[in-house]
């Protein structure tokens, strides 16, 4: 277990206290300064902090130290799950500045700073062969381009999703509504698996949670969290889907809807959102232009989510240096230059089949490096 373990043991003794949700943890956190201070604190000092009262810290006071830290840091170890705090440097920064982050989060695999250029792509757990293809589809091309996927592992467009970031060799986040002692739904171990080897399996809850209903509206609130904007594809309209991105909206992220069949029930909680301003999506085309948008706004994105010095704070979106090209697309990018370029003369230059710069084309504008221009013309964004 990295870390220091007598903290994390502080940190879940009072993360697990009855009546302390991720808003008051924070909120006594920023009062009194430190953990070990909280659960020193009496049930007296505790009211007095904004949104306890009297009847809450007493129930704090007598459930802090109820939960068993040193079981729960073993099984850890043996499962081999990471267990890391809001304090800690490898807590996503994007995850950290929603409203109610999770004062502890579970991993089972790796998180990288690259993963901060992460896309949600969520819906039903019922969906129709068109929805799956498109999830996947959409996962595949923007995994390939370098960004995480980040969604729930659940049936339907969960899976899909998963599924076509693993395919195309790229990195996702499974945002379990459980402890990672468990999967669910259990026919997903083989992909909790692959996901915990090439990405990570998340989870704020103690190893051994079941999955049941009322987790899995707070766990929507991570999956939108994680991500800079979130895709809707298929949901009814009071589904979790429909929960995950509103929690984006309430973050100021960006939500994208692939429309469906008007003829179709899952296509309500879509067009739901495009009628109220999310982005309709037909095409890769549209992500690009909506992850432009993101990379000419960073500056407002970095301000609002990144603790970090300047000279990172003035960093692109999409640095180069964060999302490695490929070999193929380093022998376009190398091509190119701030005067357009044809296709024709990108294949000519990089001796490559058409299909292949085609691809590397559409790859190198999702990763925000170069431009297309009118009539299949390409400019490098140096």
């Amino acid at each position: 277990m990295k870390g220091n373990s007598k903290d994390i043991r502080n940190w879940l003794r009072l993360v697990r206290a009855q009546g302390l949700g991720p808003v008051i943890f924070t909120r006594l956190l920023k009062h009194f300064g430190s953990v070990d201070t909280i659960l020193d604190a009496s049930a007296a000092a505790l009211a007095k902090v904004e949104g306890i009262g009297s009847v809450k810290a007493e129930s704090i006071c007598r459930t802090r130290n109820k939960f068993d830290p040193d079981r729960e840091i073993a099984l850890a170890q043996k499962l081999d799950v990471c267990i890391i705090t809001i304090a800690d440097d490898r807590y996503p920064t994007v995850l950290k500045k929603i409203y109610d982050p999770p004062p502890v989060l579970y991993i089972k695999g790796e998180l990288k700073r690259a993963d901060n250029l992460a896309v949600a792509i969520v819906g039903s757990r019922r969906c129709s062969h068109y929805g799956a293809e498109q999830a996947s589809r959409f996962a595949y091309l923007l995994a390939s381009a370098g960004f995480t996927i980040v969604s729930g592992m659940a049936r339907g467009i969960d899976t899909a999703a998963h599924s076509g970031a693993l395919s195309a060799a790229g990195r996702t986040f499974a945002v379990q509504g459980c402890g990672l002692a468990g999967v669910f739904p259990p026919e997903n171990k083989q992909l909790f698996d692959r996901i915990s080897q090439t990405g990570a399996c998340i989870s704020e809850l103690p190893l051994e949670y079941e999955p049941l209903a009322e987790n899995f509206p707070p766990r929507n609130r991570i999956i939108a969290g994680l991500s800079l904007a979130t895709i809707v594809i298929e949901a009814m309209p009071r589904s979790g889907a429909l929960i995950t991105a509103r929690a984006a909206l309430e973050n100021s992220r960006e939500v994208l809807a692939v429309p469906g069949r008007v003829d179709s029930p899952l296509s309500r909680g879509p067009h739901s959102l495009i009628k109220q301003g999310a982005k309709l999506v037909e095409s890769i085309e549209d992500i690009i232009e909506t992850l432009e948008y993101l990379q000419k706004d960073f500056t407002r994105l970095a301000a609002d989510y990144a603790d970090r010095a300047q000279k990172d704070a003035e960093m692109p979106l999409f640095d180069k240096s964060q999302i490695n090209l490929t070999d193929v697309e380093k022998k376009i990018f190398d091509c190119l230059d701030t005067e357009p370029v044809h296709t024709e003369q990108i294949i000519s230059c990089t001796n490559l089949a058409a299909g292949k710069v085609n691809a590397g084309l559409v790859s190198l504008r999702l990763k925000g490096v170069i431009k297309q221009l009118p009539g299949n013309h390409f400019t490098a964004k140096k």
